[in-house]
């Protein structure tokens, strides 16, 4: 997301979701990471595996398909929704006026078209004849008030930062709304492809007040399934909506149900027997046996993940840029992506996905990625680079958290590295609430000098992250300032032209991997498991906001 120097709720609490998310992902161990094009080929030691555009397509439609989750949401109210488990379920049964699809292109959905006809000025034409599930009719009425839930300090959404620039939004035509901005903003019209665009029933909003989400409310929209039913702790169950309004996209099961299994054992077990049919985020330390089974297939597809170690003290050690480029070069981080991410993955070499600058012109792309300051692994010159800069012995605490194998391998990697380069690493283990609040407190960051995030983009953009790093921004930990960064951000923000948005955003990347605020220690792919009875899933990080569910039917 982009940044937001307010210190203001409105803006802190979206802030605070993103970080959220990241943490919660980490402790499910469920995380996964980013690759494009169709293979993944040995780069940096990896191993070599395949990206999967689309699996094999169904052959029919199937009553219904059960689909392991790791945790179970709060609520699946969109304005609170902005973590793996609420936003997967969602995707299927809300929609946004566009769609950021499996390839992670956007395209229109819910508005069938849009201008720009001046820089501060978005016009959306709105799908005629889309009903929602209670049988009524959408309208820009109904559009109006649920992008303005965003805007609204009592609602308090997390998604409130994307709407930072926003001075209205307004009914202009029978099925026509226009945004107004009060300053141009290039990732306002491409969070309308995420939650931050998803239209609800007004009349649905009015009486569900808030009580909306909830597992007795549930939601009213337009996608290819509706709410079913919630039992919490247990399930949550949606059904086909047979007056969908895209052909493309109806659904093949009858019925789909999200079963809860917090322990990755049991879902790994759940995969196998076929008490499930499938589920994101297959654990890591699983891959070979799910690789190996009959019960089904494990694919891999597109990612915008990227874990990192923040950089959460600046006025300790690692204050010096010298020294936070010295310990990324002693972490061996071809060993992390071989122990902790099944082997599955590759090295790092930028806080953002290569995929994330699909857009920008293929000569301009290949530069950029060429340009970048690499730090490979190498012990003995990072202990050269860190007495240089005055590395004899310092403290350095690295928070964790007893979460599974692959935080483990990760921190004492760290670890290790720190001690390589003459710090004298101490590593402090926290319970997965606690270390929760490090992205959510400042208090809780007092004495901790780095600590582990899995941060995913929900735009193909990379000002999603690097607007994170701007001076004040939440997501800022460390509390890194840099005036040339935050100029690079501001300008690509403010450019819609793709060149110049291209140059902003590069100028910004080159900046944040020489000075280092947080470091970027590998990517994986998506990972999703199939039961040998269902087929037709487009493997991407898309399922957090395109209806993946709908494509799955019965195998041939």
């Amino acid at each position: 997301m982009s940044s937001a120097t307010s210190g203001s709720p409105h803006h802190r609490r979206s802030r605070i979701r993103h970080a959220l998310s990241a943490a919660l992902a980490a402790a499910a161990v469920l995380v996964t990471t980013a690759c494009s094009g169709t293979t993944g080929g040995r780069k940096d030691g990896a191993t070599a595996f395949e990206i999967t555009d689309a699996t094999p397509a169904a052959a029919g439609t199937v009553d219904s398909f059960t689909w392991s989750i790791f945790a179970e949401p709060t609520t699946i109210d969109y304005a609170y929704s902005f973590d793996y488990p609420p936003n997967q379920i969602l995707a299927n049964v809300c929609e946004s006026l566009l769609r950021w699809n499996p390839d992670l292109t956007t395209s229109p959905n819910l508005a069938s078209s849009y201008t720009n006809p001046t820089p501060t000025t978005w016009v959306y034409q709105i799908r005629p004849g889309v009903r929602f599930h209670d049988g009524t009719t959408l309208t820009a009425d109904d559009v109006v008030a649920s992008l303005r839930r965003n805007l609204d300090p009592e609602t308090a959404s997390v998604w409130a930062n994307p709407f930072r620039n926003v001075k209205s939004v307004d009914r202009t035509g029978p099925m026509e709304v226009t945004v107004t901005l009060a300053r141009p903003d290039s990732t306002f019209n491409k969070y309308l492809a995420a939650s931050p665009g998803t239209v609800e029933s007004a009349a649905t909003l009015a009486k569900s007040g808030k009580n909306y989400g909830n597992p007795q409310t549930g939601v009213n929209c337009t996608g290819p399934f509706s709410f079913g039913s919630w039992t919490s702790g247990q399930s949550l169950t949606l059904k086909r909506f047979d007056d969908y309004w895209n052909p493309a996209l109806k659904a093949k099961s009858g019925e789909v149900k999200f079963v809860f299994l917090a322990d990755a054992t049991t879902r790994v077990n759940a995969f196998q027997s076929g008490e499930v049919d499938g589920g994101w985020m297959v654990p890591p330390n699983a891959y070979s046996q799910l690789r190996d089974t009959r019960a089904g297939t494990l694919y891999f597809g597109r990612n915008t993940t990227v874990a990192d170690e923040v950089v959460a003290n600046l006025k300790g050690p690692l204050g010096d840029a010298r020294v936070r480029q010295a310990l990324l070069m002693a972490i061996d981080r071809e060993g992390i992506v071989k122990a902790g991410a099944g082997g599955v993955g590759q090295v790092a070499d930028s806080l953002v996905t290569d995929n994330l600058w699909n857009e920008a012109p293929a000569a301009t792309r290949d530069a950029i990625l060429k340009e970048l300051p690499k730090y490979p692994y190498d012990p003995a010159k990072a202990k050269a680079l860190a007495a240089e800069a005055g590395v004899n012995g310092q403290k350095v605490v690295i928070a964790t958290s007893p979460l599974d194998s692959q935080t483990t391998i990760i921190t004492q990697a760290v670890a290790q590295a720190a001690t390589a380069i003459g710090l004298k690493p101490q590593i402090d283990s926290v319970s997965a609430e606690k270390y929760t609040t490090l992205f959510t407190d400042p208090a809780a960051r007092e004495g901790i000098d780095l600590f582990l995030t899995f941060w995913y983009t929900s735009i193909t953009d990379p000002l999603d992250m690097y607007g994170s790093l701007q001076t004040g921004a939440f997501s800022n930990y460390g509390n890194w300032s840099d005036p040339a960064f935050d100029k690079a951000v501001d300008k690509g923000v403010a450019s819609y032209d793709p060149v110049d948005h291209t140059a902003a955003n590069a100028e910004a990347q080159r900046i944040a991997m020489r000075e280092l605020p947080w470091l970027p220690l590998y990517t994986q792919p998506v990972s999703v498991f199939l039961g040998k009875r269902i087929t037709g899933v487009q493997p991407s990080i898309a399922y957090l906001y395109y209806p993946w569910a709908a494509e799955i039917g019965a195998k041939g």
